[in-house]
């Protein structure tokens, strides 16, 4: 994998980019609201964010915990921190929507080709178009924005890779994001 097409074009979104993501979600019902900040700020895949339970939001430890879903078996979980605005609004929706935390019930309750079609719709209006313009392009914006932020094996185990050279990938950057690496030896 790299993070350019065979034509150059970028596969990831700069921060500029997830700012302006970000910023439209604001805008959106808190569902999907909720949906898309959740990708934007774990780095996960559209379908381990959409099979989240109520289960799987730690308020104590202020996390999320996912189901990795590229592995070659099943139950391999990881937990990532989640942004403090970010858990105020989950645990207001979980209220309004179930009343109470004890339940296994889904978090979101439309379909993972309706959540799509919402990101998709979320890119457009944030004028994030071609392959970047995606849940896969989040992800692979929230991994370059962590490799110049946290340690390597941290941005692994958040990512759910098994293979630390797979997440060595998102070190491959150019521009705005060379730069700020490069800022760091400075």
């Amino acid at each position: 994998m790299t993070l350019h097409t065979r034509i150059g074009q970028r596969k990831y979104l700069n921060q500029e980019e997830r700012l302006r993501f970000f910023e439209i979600t604001k805008k959106r019902n808190i569902d999907i609201q909720l949906f898309s900040q959740l990708l934007l700020f774990t780095g996960a895949r559209i379908a381990e964010v959409h099979n989240l339970s109520i289960h799987n939001i730690d308020f104590s430890n202020k996390t999320v915990i996912l189901e990795t879903l590229k592995r070659r078996k099943k139950g391999i979980f990881r937990e990532i921190p989640l942004p403090l605005f970010l858990l105020n609004i989950l645990e207001i929706y979980i209220q309004d929507l179930y009343g109470k935390f004890t339940k296994n019930e889904p978090l979101f309750l439309f379909s993972l080709r309706t959540a799509s079609r919402h990101i998709k719709r979320i890119m457009m209006e944030a004028k994030i178009f071609g392959v970047k313009g995606s849940s896969r392009g989040l992800r692979h914006g929230f991994a370059v924005h962590a490799v110049s932020h946290v340690p390597l094996t941290m941005v692994r185990k958040w990512l759910g890779h098994s293979s630390l050279e797979t997440t060595a990938i998102y070190l491959d950057v150019t521009g705005k994001e060379e730069r700020e690496i490069a800022k760091k030896l400075w």
